[in-house]
């Protein structure tokens, strides 16, 4: 999720903790270690684009980072804070579960977490985009309301718990809806007689009530999207060639069975007159419909001038951001056009 999401959750789970006993202090350092994970985005300013997509949501969104990190970050605290109500127990507590629920939510994302790092692949649910006003705008009501009480008094800790609730509540929602979502495209895949070997559903951006679709086919990929507010239910599949024996003798590259990896062998190969491109689907075209061509995430693949391969991420036109968000939300409320 979104770093403001991370700090909420975490502000949250803190006061759960141990707001009791030393007030906004609990606040405050469970938004800190709700932070901490995502400290591994650095890694794109000391590795290649694909090292630090396969290092993000790693070792720093695992059980085991939470474990290790929770009593040493505990232990600082408490030296910092030598608060007699609080102790380093207290404080590895608080750390321990900003640092955990960080991925757990993270695991809910179509990005996922390693959380059984370094065994086994991300745990990915697809039910929730990192960025969910629904989800947070209320979480944060919430907890800004209970800042303001005194620690000791009852109205703080029960409005921290009705922001937890209703979060979680419509975290658990979306996985309602993804699950109807899913029955209506696999209802019009069958409707239309495709056949098809594996079906991937997402909420598409800033909500969950438009879902999309990747379909993998035998030689191509198919995208569709679904509103809640669609009238009638019939879904038009966008087609893509998965092309990938253009990659030639590339595809026995190192890099290129790296990238395979980490798009889950969700991917398409898109060769122009100068550049060939390797389009990670899993995340979705840049906009909507058949005028939409980009993936959200596309690497150029280049040989530099000693011959190595390699990979840098397609350049995003951020002046299309405007247009794509009206057309986002005339989408969700049920407009095709």
């Amino acid at each position: 999720m979104d770093s403001l999401t991370q700090i909420v959750l975490g502000a949250a789970v803190g006061e759960a903790a141990i707001g009791k006993k030393v007030g906004n202090k609990a606040m405050l350092w469970g938004a800190i270690a709700g932070t901490i994970p995502d400290l591994d985005v650095m890694a794109k300013w000391f590795f290649d684009p694909v090292t630090a997509n396969e290092l993000h949501r790693g070792f720093s969104h695992s059980i085991l980072f939470s474990v290790l990190m929770a009593p040493i970050l505990g232990w600082l605290v408490s030296k910092i804070h030598r608060n007699k109500e609080a102790d380093w127990k207290d404080w590895t507590k608080l750390m321990f579960l900003g640092l955990f629920t960080h991925p757990i939510l993270d695991a809910f994302t179509t990005w996922g977490t390693q959380l059984f790092w370094p065994f086994g692949n991300r745990l990915a649910f697809n039910n929730i985009f990192v960025v969910d006003p629904l989800y947070t705008v209320p979480f944060l009501i919430f907890v800004i309301i209970a800042m303001f009480y005194k620690r000791t008094n009852p109205k703080r800790r029960r409005f921290n718990n009705i922001g937890l609730y209703i979060s979680s509540t419509y975290l658990l929602l979306t996985l309602v809806l993804q699950k109807g979502a899913r029955s209506n495209f696999i209802t019009n895949l069958e409707n239309q007689h495709i056949q098809y070997q594996e079906i991937q559903t997402r909420p598409t951006p800033l909500n969950s009530i438009l879902w999309t679709a990747n379909i993998k086919t035998d030689n191509s990929f198919l995208i569709g999207y679904y509103s809640y507010f669609d009238e009638p239910d019939v879904i038009n599949f966008l087609e893509f060639p998965q092309n990938h024996h253009l990659l030639g003798e590339m595809k026995d590259d190192p890099l290129v069975q790296r990238l395979i990896k980490l798009s889950h062998g969700w991917y398409t190969i898109e060769k122009t007159e100068n550049n060939i491109y390797f389009n990670d689907l899993r995340f979705g075209l840049l906009g909507l419909g058949k005028s939409a061509k980009r993936f959200v995430f596309s690497y150029e693949l280049f040989y530099d001038t000693s011959g190595k391969l390699q990979a840098k991420e397609r350049e995003r036109d951020m002046q299309e951001a405007g247009p794509m968000l009206e057309k986002l939300f005339a989408r969700v409320f049920g407009n095709k056009s």
